[in-house]
Order: C-alpha cells, then sequence, then structure tokens
C-alpha cells in the first residue's frame, strides 16, 4: 500500500514540477514566442524548426496549439502551416524525458533551495520567474526519485511483477497499458517519465518500455480529441491532424516494436537513457515521414471538419477563442489585436461616415449605420464578454487583471466612436432631406477637423498595438492641437452666423459634428493616455 502511495504521490509532485517549470516559462517566453511565430509561418522548414525549439524551452505544448488556433481563426495562419509546428513540436516534447533520465542525486534538492530563494527573496519579476523555472525543475527530480524508490517495492508484488512480465514479452499489452495510463493521468509526459523512472529501477526491459511509449502517444490523442470537443473548427482541424499524425506513427512501429528495442539499445548502455532516446527517435522518425505530407493533412483535415454555415456567413471575430483561456498571456495579446482589429474598422467608420456628410451620399451614410450595428456593436459585446471571462480565470496574475481593466476601457471609448461614427451617419441623411447647405468655408473648417480627430485615433490606435510609448505621446500632442483648432473652428462658424452667411439648420448639424469631433479626439487621447501610464 505505501508504494502506491508513494508512487501517485511522486507522480503528483513530478506533475506539479511540470506546471511550474512550463508555468515559469510561459510567463518569460510567451509574448516573445509569439512574435517568432508570426515571423516564421512561410515557410515550412522553418515552422516544424521553430516548434522544436520553442517547445523544448516552454516545456507546454498547449501554449502553441492555443497561439495557432488563434492565428489559423485570423486566417494569418494555415492549418498546414500549423501542421509544420506541429511535427516539430512532437520533437521537442521529448526534452523532459530526456532531462528526467539523468540521475543527478541530492542536485534536485540543491535547485529546490535556489528555486525557492528567487521566488520568495527576489522583488524583480523575472527573477521570480526563473526561481518558478529552477523549482519546478527540482520538484521534477524529486517526483521521480519518488516513483523509482516506489517501484523497487512495487515489483516484489507477484501480480505487479507478472504484469511487468507480461508486457516485456507482449509489446502490445504494453501498448495498452501506456494508453490506459495517459487516458487516466492525462499527461503523456507524465507516462512517458514513469516509464524512465521503471528503467531507472530496472523493472522492465527496452521493448515493453518502447510499448507503453507508443501507447501513451495514442493515449494523449484521445485526451486531445476530447478537449477539443465544443471548441472551433480550427481547433478540431488541428487536434485532428495531430491525433491522425500519432495514431498512423504508432501503427507504422508496432510491428517492428522488438527490432527498434534492439536499434535503440545501441545507442546508451544505460537503460532509462535508452527509453529516452526510444521516445525522441520515434517522434523524430514520425515527424521527418509525415513531412511531405503536410499538405496532403491539411487537405483531409479541412474535409473532415467543414466551416458550418453559420462560421462560413459572418465571422465577427477573427483574433480570440476560449481555447486561449488556458493561458492567460496569449488570450490578452489575441484580446489586444482584436481591439485594433475593432479600431481599425471603426476608423474606417468613421472617414465614410464624414465622406457621405460631405458629399451627401445617403447609401454610405446606411452602410456606416450598419457597420455600427452588424460590425462594432456585436464585436465590441463579444470581447467584452471574453475580458470578462478572462478576469474570472484563477490563474491571473495582477499584472494581468490590470490588463483586462485596462482592455474593457479603451473598448468602451472605441465603441463611443463608433457611436459617433452613426451619429455623423445620420447628420449626412438628415442633411440631404432637408437640403442644407454648407458655405465653403464651413465645409473647409469641417474636413480640417475631421482629418484631425482621424489621425488622432489613427495613431492613437498604432500607440497601443505597438505599445510605443513616443506615439502615445504623438497622439496626446494631436489631441491638444486639435482642441485649439476645434476653438478657432467655433469663432469663425460664430462669425459666419453674424454675417447672415450659415442659416439656423445648416448651424444645428455643423456645431454638432463638431461636438462629436471633439469627443472622438477626446476618446482616441484616452489610448494614448492609457498607453503612457502602461
Amino acid at each position: 500500500m505505501l508504494g502506491f502511495i508513494q508512487i501517485l504521490g511522486g507522480l503528483a509532485l513530478f506533475l506539479y514540477g511540470i506546471k511550474m517549470l512550463s508555468g515559469g516559462m510561459e510567463k518569460l517566453a510567451g509574448e516573445q514566442i509569439q512574435k517568432w511565430l508570426d515571423r516564421v509561418t512561410s515557410n515550412r522548414f522553418k515552422s516544424a524548426v521553430f516548434g522544436s525549439v520553442a517547445t523544448a524551452l516552454i516545456q507546454s505544448s498547449g501554449l502553441l496549439m492555443v497561439m495557432m488556433i488563434g492565428m489559423i481563426n485570423a486566417n494569418l495562419m494555415s492549418v498546414e502551416q500549423a501542421i509544420a509546428v506541429m511535427l516539430g513540436q512532437e520533437i521537442g516534447t521529448t526534452l523532459t524525458a530526456q532531462v528526467v533520465a539523468f540521475e543527478i542525486g541530492n542536485y534536485r534538492l540543491i535547485l529546490v533551495i535556489l528555486g525557492f530563494i528567487l521566488i520568495e527573496f527576489f522583488e524583480h519579476k523575472d527573477w521570480k520567474k526563473y526561481g518558478e523555472i529552477v523549482f519546478g525543475l527540482g520538484i521534477i527530480f524529486i517526483g521521480m526519485s519518488f516513483m523509482s524508490h516506489a517501484l523497487d517495492e512495487l515489483v516484489k508484488l507477484s501480480w505487479i511483477k507478472a504484469s511487468l512480465i507480461e508486457m516485456s514479452q507482449h509489446p502490445l499489452v504494453a501498448v495498452l497499458a501506456g494508453l490506459i495510463l495517459t487516458a487516466i493521468t492525462q499527461s503523456s509526459t507524465a507516462v512517458t517519465s514513469l516509464v524512465v523512472a521503471m528503467g531507472i529501477s530496472q523493472v522492465i526491459n527496452l521493448p515493453g518500455a518502447v510499448g507503453l511509449i507508443l501507447g501513451a502517444n495514442i493515449g494523449s490523442c484521445i485526451t486531445g480529441l476530447i478537449a477539443s470537443l465544443g471548441l472551433s473548427a480550427a481547433a478540431r482541424r488541428a487536434s485532428i491532424a495531430q491525433i491522425s499524425i500519432n495514431v498512423l506513427g504508432v501503427l507504422m512501429f508496432i510491428p517492428f516494436i522488438n527490432p527498434y528495442a534492439e536499434l535503440v539499445s545501441r545507442t546508451s548502455p544505460e537503460l532509462p537513457r535508452q527509453i529516452a532516446n526510444a521516445h525522441t527517435i520515434f517522434n523524430i522518425a514520425v515527424s521527418a515521414a509525415f513531412f511531405p505530407f503536410v499538405k496532403q493533412i491539411a487537405k483531409f483535415t479541412n474535409w473532415l471538419v467543414p466551416d458550418s454555415v453559420k462560421a462560413r456567413e459572418v465571422k465577427l471575430t477573427a483574433f480570440i477563442d476560449e481555447m486561449q483561456f488556458s493561458v492567460p498571456a496569449v488570450a490578452l495579446n489575441e484580446a489586444a489585436r482584436e481591439l485594433v482589429r475593432l479600431g481599425k474598422g471603426t476608423a474606417d467608420m468613421l472617414e465614410q461616415g464624414f465622406r457621405a456628410l460631405i458629399d451627401r451620399n445617403t447609401s454610405q451614410a446606411q452602410q456606416v449605420m450598419a457597420l455600427e450595428d452588424e460590425f462594432v456593436d456585436p464585436v465590441f459585446k463579444i470581447l467584452t464578454d471574453f475580458v470578462n471571462k478572462l478576469l474570472l480565470q484563477e490563474d491571473l496574475t495582477p499584472a494581468q487583471k490590470k490588463r483586462c481593466f485596462q482592455l474593457k476601457n479603451l473598448l468602451m471609448d472605441i465603441e463611443r466612436i463608433g457611436d459617433m461614427a452613426e451619429d455623423i451617419a445620420q447628420y449626412a441623411i438628415t442633411r440631404v432631406e432637408n437640403k442644407v447647405n454648407f458655405s465653403p468655408a464651413a465645409v473647409e473648417d469641417l474636413e480640417a477637423l475631421c482629418k484631425h480627430a482621424q489621425k488622432t485615433f489613427v495613431v492613437a490606435l498604432k500607440a497601443f498595438e505597438t505599445s510605443d510609448k513616443e506615439v502615445a505621446q504623438e497622439a496626446c500632442n494631436l489631441e491638444s492641437e486639435f482642441d485649439r483648432t476645434y476653438w478657432q473652428a467655433r469663432h469663425r462658424h460664430i462669425e459666419r452666423l453674424e454675417a447672415g452667411t450659415c442659416n439656423p439648420e445648416a448651424n444645428v448639424i455643423f456645431t454638432e459634428v463638431l461636438r462629436l469631433l471633439e469627443r472622438v479626439s477626446d476618446h482616441a487621447d484616452n489610448l494614448g493616455v492609457s498607453v503612457m501610464r502602461s
């Protein structure tokens, strides 16, 4: 009984260590990896290399999957490009097994002590992230030690010994056992590392270990498929591609487990290292085998998971997906992208609304009003709901919560600008219906102010998109200039009223549009100020 408790305790420590390690790496490198991912997708080979390196660094294939699904949804990455990244990712995931195959003795305790010191006694957030990584690595090795010692005791039980002998003599039984264990633990990494622990304790031979690893690969596919149910078509396609590659790869290897084990046994005299090498070589071989067929796999997944009629008709958001909640840093990044997309659409609406007013174009004005109802308002609601749900996630850092509230405030500013673009479009229709004429001087003032407000908004959006405080300062300066230009235009308008060159109907529309443009400039300034303070 004690042996089972030890092995479960060791497994729990191992999984917690993996969580801390990958969590620290995500915090440290998550945003940078997103930027790298944006750059490498044009080339299939670069995509595969990136997938391998990034997964080895952060030890989280889930993070990459979340990033890729967001990019597929936004049409910034094709399923074909994502599959190339996944093939590299398969290789990167084997690093954990290679690491835990080392026997580092009491150095694991030094890692825990060092990690604890970095987390508890260093104020700088980057040192705390390094602390999480080091502490997590130490906990991983402690968990491995518990599991290997527990196996030394458990193998003395006759039925455990018989089961291990059965797996060693009949690798197909080991494949089934690996599948079941992975389905139970929901972690192929944990099962693979448990197999390495078996190797450390010498309780299984290499063919049996290979069978368990192959089974773990299929088991991870089952859990991945279940996790993708109810998600977007992009998520299901990515999951099916990964499942297809893993299952077919395992089926290709099963008939050759014994000769494969014989080949791998020559790579090292130590069984734990042989097991880790078997895992790595298998994943490299499968990735290499399927690399030439990326396009065909992508076509298969697109055929198997077509877009629904509803999805083809309208796709209001481009970047966000609730799957991203599992990695808050990515969810925030994609929400910010969505906000910029909404802002750019709103800026176009503002320009169209103003042109409709000047050109007396009721058709263009109606298009602006339709965009407000069919694009700005729905996306504002969806994105606000997304950020609100993100705020409910338990693992948000204080900085991430602050970013959520910043996004909510800026969303309100952009939505208000959309409302003002709609109001200007409504005044365009009123002008046509009431046959209102503006004087050339009034038109000149309106055009100058609208261009100024539009520029302030566009520059502020750029500042937010790039997190550039110099550009944000430029937006704030533009707003100050707008205020001066606004009051000068009002003064000239009063002079025209006194001179009788402006009629009452034109006065109402002119002053209301000026007021709306001033509010547009104020809301744009809020974006710039927000960047300055962040």
